[in-house]
């Protein structure tokens, strides 16, 4: 009768080879029968993602806009201009920075219907101005609300309602 031994404890690369991948990886649904599942995914994911890139691309980049094929009215081409994108300077520019200050900058702007950041046709002096007037007029009418209410308590105190 032969002596039965324990076998050799396989250890680094030795137990790597020994592994049988395929079979853990067909439990979990990739293994070498589901790789043209897989590939046929991947596939699909590559020309979805193609299609909705070049679908991006063409809205970025197109002269007409998105899905134009209908005309547009003449209002929305007229106020077409606040809906473009704005420019920025790069903060290094000194040149294009002053350029972007002397128009106006930063004074003034608004955000837009598309989110985007817009000028109104203001130089800083109006703008200035108009910001005082707004002031203006809103200490005008919170004194106005103040002297209502006092007249108001004097007349309930001698008894009117």
């Amino acid at each position: 009768m032969v002596r039965k031994r324990y076998q050799e404890a396989k250890s680094g690369i030795e137990y790597l080879k020994s592994l049988n991948y395929n079979k853990y990886l067909s439990r979990v649904g990739i293994g070498r029968d589901d790789w043209h599942f897989w590939k046929q995914i991947g596939k699909a994911l590559a020309c979805t993602y193609t299609i909705f890139g070049l679908a991006w691309l063409y809205n970025e980049t197109s002269p007409l806009g998105w899905w134009t094929l209908k005309p547009r009215p003449k209002e929305e081409r007229e106020l077409a201009h606040l809906y473009e994108r704005r420019e920025f300077p790069y903060p290094g520019d000194t040149e294009a920075m002053e350029e972007f200050v002397a128009k106006g900058g930063m004074i003034g702007t608004t955000i837009g219907p598309k989110g985007v950041v817009e000028t109104t046709d203001k130089d800083s002096y109006n703008y200035q101005k108009d910001l005082q007037s707004k002031k203006f007029d809103q200490e005008a009418g919170k004194l106005w609300i103040r002297m209502r209410n006092e007249v108001i308590q004097e007349l309930q105190e001698k008894g009117f309602e």
